[in-house]
């Protein structure tokens, strides 16, 4: 099947939460979920691996954020969540993804996860030029230096490329996407909202749950 543009799969996904059908009480492979195929590997085999791939720069990831962020806060124990930005091929998405893993390094997330959705869709900050990221950065309160000097580093670099791999790995269509243990893909189609896609992530987790167990 031809892979979808970028711009397509968020059209996809936004009209999929306008239109969506009632959900099943039960997984439905093809409908709630899709096999990764091939499977990729994990950090820990120990843990139910939860990945959202998002990017700063799509208005649906915004939307998506605080519900997520307060979801991943109450997974249980035997799940870890990770969340690794997208570029698609894009210069400026890939600037994004790197302010992330900067913030991540200086433990500064606080301060400028939030702060970059805001920046971008609510006050229209064309926040994609290495310039324009000090800025902003050093705007919410960041050390300029510690941030440059971060930013550039050969840590947040080859963050930025293994997150590329993992999305063409993924066979990542559009954001936000959340994939479990590297096995299954939660599909978006058919969604009544993004609660909904939540609700189809924790059957799926349960479904991993009960695999490991076999």
């Amino acid at each position: 099947m031809q892979k979808r543009t970028f711009l397509s799969a968020l059209s996809g996904l936004a009209a999929a939460l306008l239109i969506g059908a009632a959900p099943a009480q039960a997984q439905v492979a093809g409908r709630d979920y899709a096999p990764i195929n091939p499977p990729q590997p994990t950090e820990n085999p120990a843990k139910i691996e939860v990945i959202e791939f998002f990017s700063y720069g799509c208005p649906h990831c915004k939307d998506f954020h605080p519900l997520v962020s307060k979801w991943a806060a109450k997974l249980p124990a035997d799940v870890v969540f990770k969340r690794v930005p997208v570029s698609f091929g894009r210069a400026q998405w890939g600037n994004l993804g790197k302010l992330y893993y900067t913030a991540e390094a200086l433990n500064e997330l606080g301060r400028l996860d939030d702060a970059a959705f805001v920046a971008i869709h609510e006050k229209g900050v064309k926040l994609y030029d290495d310039a324009t990221i000090q800025q902003f950065a050093v705007q919410q309160g960041v050390d300029g230096k510690k941030f440059s000097d971060a930013y550039a580093s050969f840590g947040v670099l080859s963050k930025m490329k293994r997150a590329d791999q993992m999305a063409q790995g993924y066979k990542v269509q559009g954001v936000p996407a959340i994939a479990v243990d590297g096995r299954y893909m939660v599909l978006n189609e058919g969604l009544q909202g993004y609660e909904d896609l939540l609700n189809r992530a924790d059957k799926v987790i349960g479904k991993v749950r009960g695999e490991k167990k076999k």
